[in-house]
């Protein structure tokens, strides 16, 4: 029997949001601080969505993962245990990319964060999150 899957706290309703909001400002030339703010919260949001996101399908791997070498373990089938040295080392190599992307994820909101502070409102910075390394898989 498979556990369910757990749902995403982030909210799904972030996309539309944003469509609505850039709609809005394509029909509004004079766009107020408070509108660009928001905005950037909205981007702020996304990216981080997208971050958890990608987190958690390499953290569902590895659940996976895991499973299967509990079922070599417990089969005892001499072929079957060795196959778990290669499965350990992905499941080794899925923690090194969830740190990446979390690490990615905490840089870029710090700096999000520091642009906010010092007025600088430009949203061309966003990390990989794990993505743009030889060991991401697409």
């Amino acid at each position: 029997m498979e556990a369910p899957r757990r749902r995403s706290i982030v909210g799904n309703n972030r996309k539309s949001s944003k469509r609505a909001l850039t709609e809005m400002n394509k029909d509004d030339v004079h766009v107020t601080a408070a509108e660009n703010e928001e905005f950037n919260d909205v981007e702020v949001w996304n990216t981080l969505s997208s971050g958890f996101k990608r987190a958690q399908l390499v953290l569902d791997e590895n659940r996976d993962l895991i499973r299967r070498v509990n079922d070599n373990h417990l089969s005892r089938i001499p072929e079957n245990v060795s196959r778990n040295v290669g499965l350990i080392n992905e499941i080794n190599g899925n923690i090194s990319r969830v740190m990446e992307i979390y690490t990615d994820l905490a840089v870029d909101f710090s700096k999000r964060i520091e642009e906010a502070k010092s007025g600088d409102t430009d949203t061309t910075t966003s990390g990989s999150y794990g993505c743009g390394q030889s060991s991401c898989r697409s």
